[in-house]
């Protein structure tokens, strides 16, 4: 019988990795903080180095953009939030209805009239989890003061790391970071643009063949323009069936405004606005999904796209330094 010896060094690597993970799932609420403000920090940063050019000073401007961004998304929200809510609900307690009059046998499988009580319980849930998100205090007021941050301090990952690396790694670690702000610059505002567009396009759509709840359903769609492959296919589902509860007339309209919807998406605005920015296999998409909504839920699923494209351009970084010292 063979015997297998384990080193001293194996065990204390071991537990210092193990105490490691659980030290960043300790932490990943700071992760999730920091991450998001790079996001923004890197959306914004293309326009304080435009006014900066500009002899403007870097506080200034990156103040006034910030308070601008700040402001732009606070009355958005206040804007769509409170008819969102209301045309949700009604959305939500007319499904149940709807199932019943698309499939009577489905009576036998779930209780309907409970399942319409307590559907209005969980839509009022869900989007008080989602307005908890910004009224977290702490997690807010955190996650913008370092993105405020970020902004504010010029070549602020050479002055962290310059201490604890020679002058050459340190130049290659902020080339990676400036890889990845562009990326996720790139990312963001294409992501951004996305959304819009299709959700104008929903609204339009939905409005012209006369579908109800239109509001929410062109929400649906722009919301989820954030997931890649899948977004397009689960927005166009309530719509279809709340077609059909209307008329096969409907439904198939509510189908056929889908899917061109989708059509000029692949076509015309991807090509043109997020070219070859994300770029990931569809199967490296769902992973990140999965991973996403198991590390954070809600929050988890919404960055994992970046988050995957942060450390895309992590690996290439890592191959292409190997190959370079291979080749000296």
């Amino acid at each position: 019988m063979q015997k297998i010896e384990v080193s001293h060094r194996t065990i204390i690597f071991t537990v210092i990795f193990l105490l490691s993970l659980k030290f960043l799932w300790v932490i990943k609420d700071l992760i999730f903080s920091l991450f998001i403000a790079f996001i923004i920090m890197s959306a914004l940063k293309p326009f304080v180095v435009f006014f900066t050019k500009r002899r403007i000073p870097r506080t200034l401007a990156a103040l006034v953009i910030y308070l601008l961004f700040i402001g732009i998304i606070v009355n958005l929200l206040t804007f769509i939030f409170p008819p969102l809510i209301k045309e949700s609900t009604n959305l939500f307690k007319t499904l149940p209805r709807v199932l019943q009059t698309l499939s009577p046998n489905t009576t036998h499988i779930f209780d309907l009239e409970s399942l319409s009580r307590y559907v209005p319980n969980i839509t009022n849930q869900f989007f008080n989890l989602v307005s908890g998100l910004f009224s977290n205090a702490v997690f807010t007021t955190t996650t913008l003061f370092f993105g405020l941050y970020f902004l504010l301090e010029e070549d602020l990952i050479k002055k962290i790391i310059s201490p604890f690396t020679d002058e050459k790694e340190a130049l290659r670690v902020v080339g990676f970071f400036n890889k990845a702000e562009k990326r996720m610059s790139a990312w963001f505002w294409g992501e951004l643009t996305l959304m819009v567009i299709v959700g104008l396009l929903s609204f339009v759509g939905f409005s012209l063949i006369g579908l109800k709840y239109v509001l929410p359903l062109a929400v649906l769609a722009g919301l989820l323009e954030i997931i890649p492959n899948l977004g397009p296919t689960l927005s166009a589902i309530p719509a279809i069936l709340i077609g059909l509860s209307g008329s096969y007339f409907l439904g198939f309209a509510a189908l056929g405004v889908s899917v061109i919807v989708q059509q000029l998406e692949n076509n015309l605005v991807v090509p043109v606005v997020m070219k070859r920015v994300v770029g990931l296999n569809p199967i490296i998409t769902l992973i990140a999904l999965i991973i996403g909504g198991k590390f954070g839920g809600v929050l988890g699923v919404l960055i994992s796209i970046p988050a995957t494209l942060f450390f895309e351009t992590l690996f290439i970084e890592v191959v292409k330094t190997k190959e370079d010292q291979k080749a000296k």
